[in-house]
């Protein structure tokens, strides 16, 4: 847990890795799309590998019209880009293997030719590999996600991405990557342009529906909202709705390599619709 004083969130670890400054990568990647609109973000003041400074964010109460302009702030952040699939912030330590505790992992430059590709590979059987390495899943879950990576690969869920990427001319989005409810912060500043701000990324170039399904995984006040804010000024595809599930794949597996079996049976019964 971070340590706070009145103007920063001090993050230490007793265990000098990269992965303090791989969320300050992140962080700054993101906060580079402040300027065309983005939402924004917990700033850098000072990082190192056993030790990361960050601005504290002063919090206030959820409304809905700022939803709505984190909704929209949002899909400007996506709109900056990422120049392929699984691709980590620039300033990323070189070696560096993956994201966050589990080592989520970034993919080299065309490694992956499209979406499904890069989701099958990199967000699902990776994930997978891990849990039937340890026993959580036996042969039976194992040839259900086999089958679901084996559509994504086929190409049966890819999907446009939202208007303002597509209209960006980048196939991939820029990603929070852990964009639940604890990490998009409503601001006490009810007037501020973008509603809210973002804290402790796991950034990556992907689909943006899949920040937009993590985020209601877990739910999020006034989400409705969030969401109208997001698609009137960056229509999602058609369909979007149903792929909400396929994109929470990748955040519920990591939830049962990080957290137990307790979400193993929640994993399952997603995985099923897309079998």
């Amino acid at each position: 847990m971070p340590r706070f004083t009145p103007d920063t969130a001090i993050k230490t670890v007793s265990a000098a890795t990269d992965e303090l400054l791989c969320e300050a990568a992140g962080l700054r990647w993101l906060a580079a799309a402040e300027e065309t609109g983005g939402i924004r973000i917990a700033h850098v003041i000072e990082a190192a590998r056993d030790r990361l400074v960050e601005e504290r964010i002063k919090t206030g109460a959820p409304t809905r019209a700022a939803a709505r302009r984190i909704g929209a702030a949002l899909a400007r952040m996506h709109a900056a880009g990422a120049p392929w699939w699984g691709c980590p912030p620039p300033d990323t330590p070189r070696g560096a293997r993956g994201i966050g505790r589990a080592l989520t992992p970034w993919a080299e430059r065309g490694a992956a030719k499209s979406w499904g590709a890069f989701f099958a590979e990199y967000r699902i059987a990776y994930y997978v590999r891990i849990l039937r390495d340890e026993g959580t899943f036996g042969p039976r879950e194992t040839a259900l996600f086999d089958r679901v990576c084996a559509r994504l690969a086929a190409g049966d869920f890819d999907a446009p991405q939202p208007a303002l990427v597509r209209d960006a001319g980048t196939c991939c989005a820029r990603l929070h990557g852990d964009l639940w409810a604890g990490n998009v912060l409503y601001l006490a500043d009810t007037d501020a342009r973008t509603g809210g701000a973002l804290i402790d990324p796991m950034a990556y170039g992907g689909h943006a529906e899949t920040d937009l399904a993590m985020l209601q995984l877990f739910g999020y006040p006034y989400l409705d909202d969030v969401l109208a804010g997001y698609d009137e000024v960056s229509p999602l595809a058609d369909g979007w709705r149903e792929r909400v599930g396929l994109h929470q794949l990748a955040p519920l597996l990591l939830h049962c390599v990080l957290f137990g079996g307790g979400y193993v049976p929640e994993t399952l019964d997603t995985a099923r619709q897309y079998r």
